[in-house]
């Protein structure tokens, strides 16, 4: 992807939406369609918090650039063209980042990687909200995964053993943005075949994340940091993953053929056509258990009308 022509210095009025523009520079090359959200999501932002002063107006208009030029490399890209692909695809890299990061913390691993990849991934749910509303699964996996990342991070900074997996968290304190998580290193590439490790079924009721249901060892994408580095101390053992249960095809699929009365809304098309792009986009991640359910669920709504 060719280089994008440099910002401008970021103005004080666009603290908030400093570490998604980073992101959006660590995934140029990794994933130009998180950048590229990422962008979007600090224009929109950054629009709404001050379109009118010179330095801001000067800043969004090379944002704006930016976003253009990008839009023309990804033409041809669905996860650009098209909303639901979009959002399909930053809802299951959010994911799965939110995954690796937990199945390092209840190992007992704590890292700056791993600290990463919480607040990223609490960042890329930020930027979910480009389509539209958040559910209030995300929003809770969102407040989640940044209070990890501070906690860790105070923790480590502070001499402590964090502790590891599912804690309280207090509703009432807002986790407040840190710039040392924000910073935290974070290899620009990972190798491509390291496992990884897996849930404790016996300590976590089944995921489910937006309709998508995530089975114990559900990969991490290709991109996410996969080994602790050298410098944190902890010794890195390759942890094979669980093999994935095929979730079993109910017979009464076959058979179903559309009864004459039913009549679907446009509505049910749009979540059968959203169905759909989630089991594309999981066969990305070579995640047939997550795509064999929502294939399910689309067939069974446009057979019977009802999910």
């Amino acid at each position: 992807m060719a280089a994008l022509a440099p910002l401008p210095p970021l103005p004080p009025q666009f603290k908030s939406i400093q570490h998604h523009l980073r992101t959006a520079q660590e995934h140029d090359k990794r994933d130009p369609v998180v950048a590229y959200y990422c962008r979007l999501y600090a224009m929109q932002t950054g629009m709404k918090i001050d379109s009118k002063t010179p330095e801001c107006r000067k800043f969004l208009s090379k944002l704006m650039d930016q976003l253009e030029a990008l839009k023309k490399q990804l033409g041809d890209n669905e996860a650009i063209t098209q909303e639901i692909v979009g959002c399909a695809h930053l809802e299951n890299y959010a994911l799965k980042m939110f995954l690796y990061a937990d199945n390092e913390d209840r190992a007992g691993r704590f890292h700056k990687n791993m600290i990463k990849s919480f607040y990223t991934a609490s960042l890329l749910i930020d930027v979910i909200t480009v389509f539209g509303e958040l559910t209030d699964e995300n929003v809770k996996h969102r407040k989640y995964a940044r209070w990890k990342a501070t906690y860790i991070h105070n923790c480590l900074k502070n001499g402590e053993t964090p502790q590891a997996g599912p804690v309280g968290i207090e509703e009432d304190n807002d986790v407040e943005e840190n710039e040392d998580v924000g910073a935290a290193s974070m290899p620009t590439q990972s190798p491509q075949s390291t496992s990884f490790s897996t849930y404790d079924p016996g300590n976590m009721p089944s995921s489910n994340y937006t309709g998508i249901q995530i089975p114990p060892g559900a990969h991490a994408p290709a991109n996410t940091p996969a080994e602790v580095p050298h410098s944190a101390g902890v010794a890195s053992n390759t942890i094979q993953p669980t093999p994935q249960t095929i979730p079993a095809i109910d017979p009464a699929l076959f058979s179903t053929i559309s009864q004459g009365d039913i009549r679907l809304t446009p509505e049910d098309f749009a979540r059968a056509q959203k169905y759909c792009k989630y089991a594309g986009s999981a066969l990305q991640y070579e995640d047939v258990s997550t795509a064999v359910q929502n294939l399910q669920k689309a067939l069974k709504l446009l057979t019977t009308g009802r999910e």
